[in-house]
């Protein structure tokens, strides 16, 4: 299991690239950017990529939809030549309030249009010649003007992973993807997830262990477990009020099948009527804790052990406090995964002298 950070909406500063520049000295595997209605992904990527050397730069996600797949496998072909091959291309859908109200695209079609970006960018990156006939993207378009181009930059492999919640993105991430950007999850209920990723992978050919699982969670090393997992909890109201639209959320319907239907209903249904701190009340204290690391040494190698065993890759974790305060933090942590990841690499040779 490896450590990933993530950075959210905020202008990447001097103070950030200092603490993705500390991050990378500990070992901290890759940084994740956000892109939401603020500023974007790939900028700041290329920001940092001028900044640090080792680290892996991914965006967490880009909004498919937002470019054309041509426009994405140009900056993504850009960005990993700057980077000198660091960089993934974090992808999903977002949601149809994003979309429609942010973008003027029609949300339609989120799984064809993920498999048909994939396919398109994976061509334009291999050095093919452009065409493709899809159901939402016909290249070149009929009745026109254009051809079918190549691009004349060096072929490159640009890693894709995708950010699904979905049953049927979860497949298609399983059947194409090259890792999993995991959201909403629980160590406990990871099959709820990783089945349909194992089944994608499985018709195409692949095993699970092909796919990088990664999963965000937050951190805080706390002895005050119950106030820590109602903050955490907290958060979640506008996740589960405003990450969507009152019958499309996807997140809510992620945690539905996690058995909190009745909760997340609930918390929806207070923030819609205005009521946001009793939204924020509402939200059960185990979602906080479940989702996130939060306790002492021994409860957070508990969770760690459940991720490993649940053969997540990666953990994408969110920290907080002064720069000093977060690498301390992530510090510490690194610790308790090599314990964890120690015990797994005995119990191995331990089976394979058996």
């Amino acid at each position: 299991m490896t450590l990933s950070i993530g950075i959210g909406v905020a202008v990447v500063d001097a103070e950030t690239v200092d603490f993705v520049r500390q991050a990378e000295r500990l070992g901290v595997d890759s940084v994740w950017v956000a892109e939401f209605w603020v500023y974007d992904a790939l900028t700041p990527l290329a920001y940092l990529a001028a900044s640090t050397s080792t680290i892996k730069l991914a965006t967490g996600i880009v909004q498919l939809g937002a470019r054309t797949p041509a426009m994405l496998a140009m900056s993504a072909m850009s960005l990993q030549a700057l980077s000198g091959g660091r960089f993934i291309l974090g992808v999903g859908t977002s949601g149809p309030q994003v979309m429609e109200g942010w973008h003027g695209v029609h949300f339609d079609r989120p799984v064809t249009r993920t498999r048909e970006t994939i396919d398109i960018i994976r061509a334009i990156s291999a050095g093919e010649k452009l065409r493709y006939d899809g159901k939402v993207y016909t290249l070149p378009l009929p009745g026109g003007e254009g051809r079918s181009l190549r691009s004349p930059a060096p072929p490159v492999h640009v890693p894709i992973y995708v950010a699904s919640l979905g049953p049927a993105n979860l497949r298609l991430t399983g059947e194409l993807a090259d890792g999993w950007i995991g959201n909403s999850f629980f160590a406990e209920t990871a099959d709820i997830f990783l089945d349909p990723i194992r089944a994608g992978a499985a018709a195409a050919g692949r095993a699970l262990s092909d796919i990088d699982l990664t999963v965000a969670v937050g951190l805080e090393f706390t002895d005050d477990i119950e106030e820590a997992g109602c903050r955490h909890a907290a958060g979640y109201a506008f996740t589960f009020g405003a990450m969507g639209s009152p019958t499309h959320n996807f997140y809510n319907d992620a945690f539905a099948r996690q058995g909190y239907g009745d909760d997340v209903a609930e918390v929806q249904r207070l923030w819609l009527a205005g009521d946001r701190e009793a939204a924020q009340r509402r939200v059960p204290t185990a979602i906080g804790l479940g989702t996130n690391l939060i306790g002492n040494d021994e409860l957070i190698i508990e969770r760690l052990r459940l991720y490993r065993d649940a053969d997540v890759d990666t953990l994408r974790v969110g920290v907080h406090g002064t720069t000093t305060a977060k690498l301390d933090d992530l510090a510490h942590l690194l610790d308790l995964i090599e314990i964890v990841n120690s015990e797994a690499t005995a119990t191995t040779a331990t089976t394979a002298t058996t």
